[in-house]
C-alpha cells in the first residue's frame, strides 16, 4: 500500500477494508482530538469521517458491535446514536448561549435593593411615594404642580450563567453599557362594554441599583437592575418579556407573568395570606404519588389565577399567578358537608376537589356533588363589594356530577356549564360571570333534554359552549330498546331552544388501513367499543373534537373523519389545544399524544425513542429539570410552547418544575431517516432520503406586525443620572415611577372627544418645556440638575412603526374589505428539480411543493394564491393573500364582538416532516396558523376636529366670536351662525389620523344651561329635537340636507353637508334662555355622531359624544317684546321726566333761593332775640320796644325789603 493510499485511507478518505476500519477510526479520532485542541477540526469533517466510516458496518447485523475484532456491549449503540444527535445538534457556541437565563422578581418600594426580596402581588391602586421628589424637580421639564404617583411595586431583574458567576457576570455587564429591555404586555379585559380594548405595551430600558447588602469592595459587590411594575385599570394579566440591548452576555429573550392576585390579604400581622384557605409551608410528595395528572381549565389569555385541584383524599388546590413559574398550595376553608339524598345518587364521599375552573375573576370548584365559587378583589376591574370574603355555595339544591370549562369568552362574559345528575338529569346549568357577579340559569326551560329521545338511563357526558352563537353543543349517552349504548351529539340553542340531532356516534370503534377514514355509514368496524369521554371545539377554525378511546374531528359538526394513528386501546382522559394549530391529548396511562389540526398524523411523544435520546441529553447536561423520579401533574399550553408540570425528585429533594416540552426536537429525534445504497464504483455508499419536501422555508413581504396585531407601544427610559459609575438610587427610580405613570394617565386622557392639534398623547406633557431642551441639557452636563436627575423629553414617546419583529403576527385584525399578504419560499431539494427538469415541465415541483391555504369561514374570508416557479434559483414562491369578504359582520364598537377565525397555511407532506434548528432551538416548519378577527379593530375612534371647524367657521360665516371668557379645550359657537362640523378618524395604533369621510348621524342627546345641569333626553325628546317630522315645535336644528333614514325620521349627514342651522324652537329647552350676567345666553348641548346604518365603508360604529358650548341665544318674541314695551317706557319716563326737570328747574332754583333766605332770616330773628333777652339788666333801653316794631315785622328780611335795598343801590 502507497504512502498517500495510507494517508487517504487513515483520513477515512476511502473504504473501510475488512475489519481494519475501528483501528483507522480511532488513530482519525486521536487525530481530530489533537485538532481540536489547536483549534483546526471541522464538524462537517467529523460528520463526513463518521458517516464514511459506518458505510461498512452494513455487512453486520444491527445488534453485533460495530469492529469485528473488539465486541463491545450493544447499550453503546446508544452512545453512538446520541453522539450522532449531538453532531448534527447546534454548534457550541450556540449551546453557551442557553446557559444564561434572566430572573426577575417583584419588590415593593421600601424593599427596593434586597437582592432578590420577592413580594407578592396583592396591591393593585397607584400609590402617593414620590409626590415629595418631584416637587425638588425644579430646573427641569415636569410640572411641579402636576399630581405624580407611582406604582406599588418595581420589577427586579438580573441573570444567571450556568457554571459561571453570575454577580460577576452582572458587573462586567453594566460596566460595557448592558441594560435589560422590559417590555411589558397589558391583556385587555373581558368586558369591553365597561372597558375600552386595546392592547397596550410599554417598552422600557431597566437602572441599575447596588444592593443594600453590606459590601467589602468600594464600588459595588452585587448588582440589580430595576424598572417600575406599572398597572392599569382593566388589566389583570400582564407579561413581562426581558431582552438584552445587545451588549454583554447573550441571554436569550424570556417572558413572565405577573399577574394581578386578587386573591390574597393581608392578616394582623402585615403578612400576605390567601383568602381562600390556609397555604401549605410544604409540598408533600404523597399529594402527588397517589394523584393522576388532571387538565389545567380556565378562560385562555385572561385567567390572572390558575388553580389545579385533583389532589388524591385532600381539599387542597394549586395555586399561581405566574403560569406556575412557582405556586402554592392551599387547604380550601369550605364546609364540607354531605347532601347525599334519593335524589342526588353518590356513591362515596371524597375530601378531593374533582374539578378546578379559574376565570378572570373568580375561581369555581367541585367536591362530590357541591359546587363552590370565590370572586377575587380585583379594583382594578370592578367595585370591590363584588368581591367574596368567603366560598359561596351554589346550586345547593341540585346534585352537580361534573363542571365543563368554556375557554373561550364572548359577549363581554365569561362561562362555566354544570351537568345535573338524578332528578334533573338532562339539564344544563349555564354560569355566567360579569365584573365579577356571578348567576346560574338552568336549560332547557320546562323539559328535559332525555325526554326528547327514545331510550332509558339517560345521561349527559359533556357539554361545550359557543358564546358566540349562543349555541351548546352536548355528548349524550343513552340506552337503547336493545339495552346497547348510544352517543348522540346534539345541539341546543338558547335564544329559540331548539334541539337538533347533529351526529349518531358508531357503536364500535372503525377500521381504517389509512391515517384517517371518513365516516360514511358504510365502513367496517372493530369489536372494540368506541367510548367517548367530551368534546371540544376550536371556535378559531370550527373545529369539532369527540375523544375517548378514539379521536374525530370535524369541520361542520355533521360529518367526522376518524383519525386512525391513536390506537383504540388507549383512553384519553383530557385534552390541550394551543389555539395556534397545535394540540396534544392524555391518556389514562399518562401518555402524551401530538396532533396538529387540519392534518391527520397523531404522534405519540410521551414514551418515545425521541422522548429517550431527549431525557439522556438533558440527564447528560445535568439539567435540574429532570429527576431520578417524576410525577406528571399537568400538561398546559402557554404562548404556544408546551409544558408539563411535574413533581420531581432529585439528590433527595423534591419540588415542582414547570418543564417546557420541545416537541420538535421529540419527532426530530424519533423521526427516522430512510436509509439507502448506491453502488460508488465497487463500493456501496449510505445515503439518507429527506422526508422534507423543501430544503428551506422563508417567509418574505410580511405584513406589519403592529399594526395588524393592533398594539399600541410606549417607549420609556429612565432618566439619567449624574452618578459616575451610572447607579440610580431610590430617588431616582422614585422619578422614573411617577414618569411612567403620568405616560399612562396621558394616554388614558387621551381619549377625549375634542380632537388635539397633533395627535399624540404625550404632546401636551412637553408642548410649553420644549423650547428649554437645551437649557435642561446645559444644566445636566455641568452636574447642576435638580437631584441629579436628567429628563430627555424626546425620548418618551409613542412608536407606530416597529418592524424588527420577524414572522407574521400572533393575531390579525380585519376592518371591512381589508386584506394583509404575505409570501411564502420554499427552496427544493436536490431531487425535486432534477426531476422536472428532466420532464421539461415543473409538473413536479408543483406536486412536491404545494401549498395549501385553509380559512375556516369561506363566507368571510377569501384567499388568493399566485405560484411562481423559479428553475434557476430551486425555488417556489407563493404569493397569499387573505382579504375580508364584507359580509359576516355588520357594525359594532371598536373591538366589541369580533368574528373569530382564522387562516391556515400548510405544506403538503410537510407534517411531522420538517425542521428548522438555530441557535434559539428546534422548530417544526410547513404548517402555520395565525387567528383572525374580523370587525372594528381596537384602537379606531372619531373625534371632534375643533380646529378645522373653526377655520371653515370663519370662512363660511365671515368671523368667528369666540365666548367672552375662553376656554381652549371648549370653544364656543355664535348662535345664528352657520355650524358645520368635521370629524376626525383616528389610528391609536398607526399614528393616523384623517378626516372622515362617510355618512353619519346627528343628534342632540341631552343639554344644559352650565355643563352641571346637563341632562339626557328622553328617546321622545330626542326624536321632538331632531327629527325632521317633528310638528311641536320642538326642533333644535335643521338642515338643507335631503337625504334621511329610510323612515324619514332623522338627517343623514357627510362633511359635504351645508351645514346646521340653529333653531331652539317655542318648545326646545334651548328656547327662551334667559342671561346669567350681562353677556349673551349660553347654553351646553350634548350631541351623538354615530355612523350605525348609514356608512357602508367600514365594520366600527363610529359613537362620538360631544358638548357644544353655544353662546347668543337670542330670547323669545314674547320676552322680547316685554323687555322692548318695559324698554321703551322707561326711557320714556326718563325723557318726560328730563322735559319736566329743564322746565321746572328755574322755579325750583328760585323756590329754594327763597325758601333758604326764608330761613335765615327766622335763623337771625331768633338770635337777635335771644341776645335781646340776655342784655336788658344792663341797658334800659333795651327794654323800650317801639309799639310800631312789635306791630309789624321789619322789611329788612322780606323780599320787598330786598327789591327796594337793590333799587337803592342802583340809585
Amino acid at each position: 500500500m502507497s504512502r498517500a493510499r495510507a494517508k487517504r485511507k487513515g483520513r477515512g478518505e476511502e473504504p473501510c477494508e475488512d475489519g481494519d476500519c475501528e483501528g483507522r477510526a480511532k488513530s482519525a479520532e486521536r487525530r481530530r482530538g489533537a485538532e481540536n485542541r489547536k483549534g483546526l477540526g471541522k464538524a462537517r469533517n467529523k460528520r463526513r469521517d463518521l458517516l464514511k466510516c459506518s458505510s461498512s458496518m452494513v455487512r453486520w447485523p444491527a445488534m453485533l458491535p460495530v469492529s469485528p475484532v473488539l465486541p463491545r456491549k450493544p447499550q453503546l449503540w446508544a452512545f453512538w446514536a446520541l453522539l450522532l444527535v449531538a453532531r448534527l445538534s447546534p454548534t457550541p457556541w450556540a449551546l453557551d448561549h442557553h446557559r444564561c437565563s434572566w430572573l426577575a422578581v417583584l419588590n415593593k418600594f421600601e424593599r427596593v435593593g434586597s437582592h432578590f426580596s420577592q413580594d407578592r402581588f396583592l396591591d393593585q391602586e397607584p400609590m402617593d411615594t414620590v409626590a415629595k421628589v418631584f416637587e425638588k424637580l425644579s430646573d427641569s421639564p415636569v410640572d411641579t404642580q402636576e399630581k405624580y404617583l407611582g406604582f406599588p411595586y418595581y420589577l427586579q431583574i438580573n441573570f444567571s450563567c450556568t457554571g459561571q458567576d453570575s454577580k460577576e457576570l452582572a458587573r462586567k455587564g453594566h460596566l460595557m453599557g448592558m441594560r435589560p429591555v422590559v417590555l411589558i404586555s397589558y391583556r385587555y379585559p373581558v368586558n369591553f362594554y365597561r372597558w375600552k380594548i386595546e392592547n397596550l405595551q410599554v417598552q422600557m430600558e431597566a437602572a441599575p441599583l447596588r444592593s443594600t447588602e453590606h459590601c467589602a469592595a468600594e464600588a459595588m459587590c452585587i448588582l440589580n437592575w430595576y424598572t417600575p411594575m406599572p398597572i392599569k385599570n382593566g388589566s389583570v394579566v400582564m407579561s413581562v418579556d426581558i431582552s438584552s440591548n445587545g451588549i454583554g452576555p447573550f441571554i436569550p429573550r424570556k417572558r413572565f407573568y405577573m399577574n394581578m392576585n386578587g386573591f390574597l390579604k393581608k392578616d394582623a400581622d402585615e403578612r400576605v395570606i390567601y383568602t381562600i384557605g390556609y397555604e401549605s409551608i410544604v409540598m408533600k410528595s404523597n399529594n402527588f404519588k397517589k394523584s393522576k395528572s388532571r387538565p389545567l381549565w380556565y378562560t385562555v389569555n385572561h385567567a390572572p389565577v390558575l388553580i389545579l385541584g385533583g389532589i388524591e383524599g385532600e381539599k387542597a388546590l394549586l395555586i399561581t399567578d405566574t403560569n406556575f413559574q412557582d405556586a402554592s398550595l392551599v387547604e380550601l376553608s369550605i364546609d364540607s358537608c354531605w347532601v347525599g339524598s334519593y335524589y342526588c345518587p353518590m356513591l362515596s364521599f371524597s375530601a378531593t376537589i374533582f374539578d378546578a375552573i379559574s376565570t378572570e375573576s373568580t375561581l369555581f370548584i367541585r367536591q362530590n356533588q357541591l359546587v363552590y365559587y370565590f370572586t377575587g378583589r380585583y379594583s382594578t376591574l370592578f367595585d370591590t363589594s363584588h368581591s367574596s370574603s368567603r366560598w359561596v355555595r351554589v346550586l345547593p339544591t341540585e346534585c352537580i356530577k361534573k363542571l365543563c370549562p368554556v375557554f373561550v369568552n364572548g359577549n363581554g362574559s365569561e362561562y362555566v356549564l354544570a351537568l345535573n345528575t338524578g332528578i334533573h338529569e338532562g339539564y344544563i346549568h349555564i354560569g355566567t360571570i360579569t365584573d365579577g357577579l356571578v348567576s346560574f340559569r338552568m336549560v332547557p326551560t320546562g323539559w328535559s333534554v332525555c325526554d326528547q329521545l327514545p331510550g332509558t338511563n339517560c345521561t349527559i357526558d359533556w357539554a361545550t359552549y359557543i358564546a358566540d352563537e349562543k349555541n351548546l353543543l352536548l355528548l349524550l349517552e343513552i340506552l337503547n330498546e336493545n339495552l346497547d349504548k348510544v352517543f348522540y351529539l346534539l345541539s341546543f340553542n338558547l335564544d329559540t331552544e331548539a334541539l337538533d340531532i347533529l351526529y349518531i356516534l358508531p357503536q364500535y370503534v372503525p377500521q381504517a388501513s389509512g391515517d384517517f377514514l371518513v365516516l360514511l355509514g358504510t365502513e367496517t368496524y372493530t369489536n372494540t367499543p368506541m367510548i367517548p369521554e367530551g368534546l371540544f371545539f376550536n371556535t378559531f377554525n370550527n373545529m369539532l373534537y369527540i375523544w375517548g378511546n378514539f379521536i374525530l374531528q370535524s369541520y361542520n359538526r355533521i360529518h367526522f373523519i376518524y383519525l386512525a394513528d391513536f390506537p383504540k386501546e388507549y383512553t384519553i382522559k383530557y385534552m390541550v389545544n394551543s389555539y395556534h394549530g397545535e394540540m396534544v391529548f392524555v391518556t389514562d396511562k399518562e401518555e402524551i399524544w401530538y396532533f396538529l389540526e387540519g392534518g391527520y398524523d397523531v404522534y405519540r411523544l410521551v414514551p418515545s425513542s425521541g422522548w429517550n435520546t431527549y431525557v439522556f441529553l438533558h440527564k447528560m447536561e445535568q439539567s435540574s429539570l429532570f429527576g431520578d423520579r417524576e410525577y406528571l401533574v399537568s400538561v398546559f399550553y402557554e404562548d404556544g410552547q408546551l409544558y408539563q408540570l411535574i413533581y420531581l425528585t432529585k439528590a433527595g429533594r423534591s419540588r415542582l418544575v414547570k418543564r417546557p416540552l420541545h416537541v420538535a426536537k421529540l419527532l426530530l429525534y424519533q423521526n427516522r431517516r430512510p436509509q439507502t445504497f448506491e453502488m460508488q464504483g465497487k463500493y456501496k455508499k449510505l445515503s439518507f432520503t429527506n422526508l422534507c419536501p423543501f430544503k428551506v422555508m422563508r417567509l418574505r413581504d410580511l405584513p406589519e406586525k403592529q399594526h395588524f396585531a393592533r398594539q399600541e407601544l410606549y417607549h420609556a427610559p429612565p432618566p439619567l443620572v449624574s452618578q459616575t459609575l451610572g447607579f440610580h438610587n431610590n430617588k431616582t427610580l422614585a422619578v422614573y415611577q411617577g414618569l411612567v405613570y403620568y405616560l399612562l394617565w396621558l394616554h388614558s386622557k387621551y381619549d377625549k372627544p375634542y380632537a388635539d392639534p397633533v395627535h399624540d398623547p404625550t404632546w401636551r406633557w412637553w408642548q410649553h418645556k420644549k423650547q428649554y431642551k437645551d437649557y435642561y441639557f446645559y444644566l445636566s452636563s455641568n452636574w447642576l440638575a435638580a437631584e441629579g436627575v436628567y429628563i430627555d423629553m424626546s425620548s418618551y414617546q409613542k412608536l407606530y412603526n416597529i418592524s424588527n419583529d420577524h414572522g407574521l403576527p400572533e393575531i390579525v385584525f380585519l376592518d371591512k374589505g381589508t386584506s394583509f399578504s404575505f409570501t411564502v419560499f420554499l427552496s427544493s431539494q436536490e431531487d425535486t428539480l432534477m426531476s422536472a427538469a428532466t420532464l421539461g415541465t415543473t409538473f413536479q415541483v408543483e406536486k412536491k411543493l404545494a401549498v395549501a391555504v385553509v380559512v375556516a369561514d369561506p363566507d368571510c374570508l377569501k384567499a388568493t394564491v399566485k405560484q411562481e416557479v423559479l428553475l434557476n434559483r430551486k425555488a417556489v414562491l407563493y404569493k397569499i393573500k387573505i382579504e375580508d369578504r364584507k359580509v359576516c359582520y355588520d357594525q359594532g364598537l371598536s373591538g366589541h364582538n369580533l368574528k373569530k377565525t382564522s387562516m391556515m397555511i400548510k405544506v403538503l407532506g410537510s407534517a411531522g416532516k420538517c425542521f428548522q434548528t438555530t441557535f434559539l432551538g428546534t422548530s417544526m416548519q410547513g404548517n402555520l396558523m395565525v387567528p383572525v378577527l374580523i370587525g372594528c379593530p381596537p384602537g379606531k375612534r372619531l373625534a371632534f376636529d375643533v380646529t378645522y371647524t373653526i377655520l371653515h367657521s370663519r370662512e363660511i360665516n365671515k368671523h368667528y366670536f369666540d365666548c367672552v371668557k375662553s376656554n381652549p379645550e371648549m370653544p364656543c359657537f355664535l348662535f345664528r351662525d352657520l355650524f358645520q362640523p368635521f370629524f376626525l378618524v383616528q389610528d391609536m395604533v398607526t399614528g393616523d389620523s384623517g378626516s372622515f369621510l362617510g355618512s353619519y348621524l346627528l343628534k342632540v342627546v341631552g343639554g344644559g344651561r352650565t355643563l352641571d345641569t346637563i341632562r339626557d333626553y328622553t328617546e321622545e325628546e330626542i326624536f321632538r329635537y331632531n327629527s325632521p317630522l317633528d310638528n311641536s315645535e320642538s326642533l333644535i336644528w335643521r338642515t338643507k340636507v335631503e337625504r334621511t333614514t329610510w323612515d324619514k325620521k332623522f338627517y343623514i349627514m357627510s362633511y359635504l353637508s351645508p351645514g346646521i342651522e340653529w333653531l331652539c324652537l317655542e318648545n326646545s329647552p334651548c328656547h327662551d334662555i334667559t342671561p346669567g350676567n350681562v353677556f349673551a345666553p349660553e347654553f351646553f348641548l350634548k350631541l351623538l355622531v354615530s355612523n350605525r346604518g348609514v356608512d357602508t365603508s367600514t365594520y366600527c360604529d363610529y359613537q362620538l359624544i360631544f358638548i357644544l358650548h353655544m353662546h347668543g341665544l337670542p330670547l323669545s318674541s314674547n320676552r322680547s317684546l316685554f323687555i322692548v314695551i318695559v324698554s321703551i317706557s322707561l326711557l320714556s319716563g326718563l325723557v318726560v321726566f328730563y322735559i319736566l326737570f329743564c322746565i321746572l328747574w328755574p322755579h325750583i332754583v328760585r323756590a329754594w333761593a327763597s325758601l333758604r333766605w326764608k330761613i335765615n332770616n327766622i335763623m337771625a330773628s331768633e338770635s337777635y332775640y335771644t341776645y335781646a333777652t340776655s342784655t336788658a339788666g344792663f341797658s334800659v333801653h333795651s327794654h323800650t320796644v317801639s309799639e310800631e316794631s312789635l306791630k309789624a315785622p321789619s322789611k329788612a328780611g322780606s323780599t320787598e325789603g330786598i327789591v327796594e335795598a337793590e333799587k337803592a343801590q342802583e340809585a
